[in-house]
């Protein structure tokens, strides 16, 4: 056996890039493993939604990650990436260093592209960054009430591989802020003067998951006085209306919203993207192209929708696929996607979805339960204070054991 460690080079410190360095570092004694990240902390983007809403800090969402990597002999390169010379297997940053690598894991996430949309640096909000969460969180602190419409922009996907064609990335956050501004408006006593209208470019919202995860939401959204128009594709929003392709509008003074997703530049840029700039990769994460170029998370093609679950699944695909390029025994991984979301509702209330009916599955069914929202709270606490790990395995296995019996289809 060589004593030469194999170069890894992981571009993004989010839930893929972590789940695969914190995995590979098991075997250092065959990788020399450096990760890529303009940032010095890993974003807990689930927890986002609830500090522009809920009054958390963004010291909440922000988990500090360089101890971790010198605890897993991982060498961390602060920056952003140019270029990727696949000829040379050299990664390019932006100030001009460049990284050698045997194996390379994009996991840098989507771009979210809110300059698509006419008039959202004016009089748009998000939940989708760090940033775009504080300029939210300083505008609810003088709205009064009024006319909250909230929804997801459509995004574009390419056709080179195989992979569900949805029109929203993930709805889930949206979910998030419907339900979210309810409880927080009644509890302001400022419920009764604002109407919150959702929007979807789907002819469904909630387009990845089936009847069975859907009919509970819409019974919430009815019960709690929220209105839904579907097949809607957002292009302006103005100072009190927002506005979609069809020429309809809505009445609009606080419009909170998902961009379009995009593919970072860097990687149509090195030739290394499908027709739309993202990554396509075989159900093994391996680029179609070039046999040690990884793809795990938003970035890759097979992502649909763009889903932490999912990210983390892909993550330990590609684990898998370079410890077996490597001959190293371990128990395969399969990519095997599904959507798994629990979605903050305020206060004590959140309601967990699951289900695989985008994939021709078995399982679809949403579970509105004080139970869901400790999982949740759960699972950001374990993220934040071990620094970006996963739940252990066998809990998370015992715990979709238990769904999977529980929302078996008929």
């Amino acid at each position: 056996m060589s004593n030469i460690l194999k170069k890894v080079v992981i571009i993004g410190g989010g839930f893929a890039g972590l789940r695969v360095l914190y995995k590979l570092s098991d075997y250092d004694y065959r990788f020399e493993i450096t990760l890529v990240d303009k940032n010095e902390f890993s974003v807990d983007k689930p927890v986002l939604p609830e500090v522009a809403i809920d009054g958390k800090g963004i010291e909440d969402v922000h988990v500090e990650i360089l101890p971790q990597l010198r605890k897993h002999n991982a060498a961390y390169e602060y920056g952003e990436v140019e270029l990727i010379d696949t000829d040379k297997q050299k990664v390019i940053l932006k100030d001009g260093k460049k990284l050698s690598y045997d194996y390379l894991i994009i996991a840098s996430g989507a771009i979210k592209d809110y300059d698509a949309i006419k008039g959202y640096r004016e009089f748009g909000y998000s939940v989708c960054d760090d940033k775009e969460v504080l300029r939210l969180k300083d505008k609810l602190k003088e709205f009064e009430g009024g006319n909250i419409v909230t929804g997801a922009a459509k995004s574009e996907f390419g056709t080179m591989v195989e992979a569900p064609n949805l029109k929203a990335p993930c709805e889930g956050p949206i979910g998030e802020i419907m339900f979210m501004m309810d409880y927080r408006l009644r509890k302001e006593g400022k419920r009764d003067k604002s109407t919150i209208n959702v929007f979807s470019p789907a002819e469904i919202f909630f387009e990845d998951v089936g009847d069975g995860a859907r009919e509970p939401v819409a019974k919430l959204m009815q019960e709690h006085g929220i209105e839904l128009t579907t097949a809607k594709e957002l292009v302006e929003i103005t100072k009190d209306k927002v506005i979609f392709s069809d020429g309809s509008s809505m009445d609009c003074d606080l419009a909170i919203i998902i961009p379009p997703y995009k593919a970072p530049e860097f990687i149509a840029k090195s030739n290394l993207g499908d027709d739309k700039g993202w990554v396509p990769v075989d159900k093994t994460m391996k680029h179609i192209g070039f046999d040690n170029i990884f793809t795990a998370g938003d970035a890759s093609a097979l992502a649909q929708p763009k889903l932490g679950h999912i990210a983390i699944n892909q993550a330990d695909v590609v684990v898998s696929s370079i410890l077996k390029a490597e001959g190293i025994e371990h128990e395969e991984v399969k990519f095997n996607p599904e959507v798994f979301c629990i979605m903050n509702m305020g206060g004590f209330s959140a309601i967990l979805i699951y289900s695989n009916a985008l994939y021709n599955g078995e399982y679809d069914f949403a579970w509105h339960s004080p139970i869901a929202k400790m999982m949740k709270t759960g699972f950001d606490e374990e993220y934040h204070y071990t620094h970006g790990h996963m739940p252990p395995d066998i809990a998370v296995e015992a715990l979709e054991s238990l769904l999977h019996k529980f929302g078996k289809k008929g």
